[in-house]
């Protein structure tokens, strides 16, 4: 980490309890919440908005790391890749086809539905201004809604600017998100160095 920031003994209040719900969900606190308490009244706000964008997701969880695969690649973030990555494995049902989203999803064996979805998120995380109305109407063509078409936008956009903030602050990927298998780890390698 590039700046300082609370670590779990000096943490109180608000930044203390998000520190438990961490520690209880993973056995660790992540440098991607740490990253936020260099600035200590940040980390509530970030967590609130976080915790209502993926309560309020209108698609599923699978869909949710697929986006942010895509986002993650493009920004590029390594620590994203690995995480979303790690956890898609299950997912997919292998680290091949995670391997294979990630080269290219378009050849993956995805759903169009999933393709459409990924090909949107993938022009929003280059550049959003290219989004056009065609994009929408392939999205409505394969059956997605308005919200969930703004939660797609969301969940890519949400990534753009986390994924940046981490590694500007230098929140690096923690060891149980990096995956064994040099090919896959450095597949999801796509930015800074491990």
């Amino acid at each position: 980490m590039f700046l300082r920031t609370i670590e779990d003994e000096q943490a109180t209040g608000r930044v203390a309890e998000i520190y438990e719900k961490q520690k209880a969900q993973l056995g660790f606190v992540m440098e991607a919440a740490k990253c936020f308490t260099a600035r200590p009244d940040l980390l509530p706000i970030y967590t609130d908005f976080s915790d209502r964008i993926r309560a309020g997701f209108s698609l599923g969880l699978r869909e949710w790391r697929l986006i942010t695969l895509i986002a993650a690649k493009h920004i590029p973030s390594t620590y994203c890749s690995h995480v979303y990555g790690k956890q898609l494995i299950d997912d997919l049902g292998s680290k091949e086809a995670v391997l294979a989203v990630q080269r290219d999803f378009r050849t993956a064996g995805l759903s169009d539905r999933d393709v459409e979805m990924l090909a949107y998120a993938e022009k929003i995380a280059q550049d959003a201004s290219r989004v056009s109305h065609t994009d929408i109407d392939r999205l409505h063509a394969v059956g997605f809604s308005d919200q969930q078409i703004c939660d797609i936008a969301l969940c890519t956009a949400f990534r753009c600017f986390v994924s940046r903030f981490f590694d500007a602050t230098g929140a690096g990927t923690e060891a149980v998100f990096i995956d064994d298998d040099t090919e896959f780890r450095t597949s999801m390698s796509v930015g800074r160095s491990l």
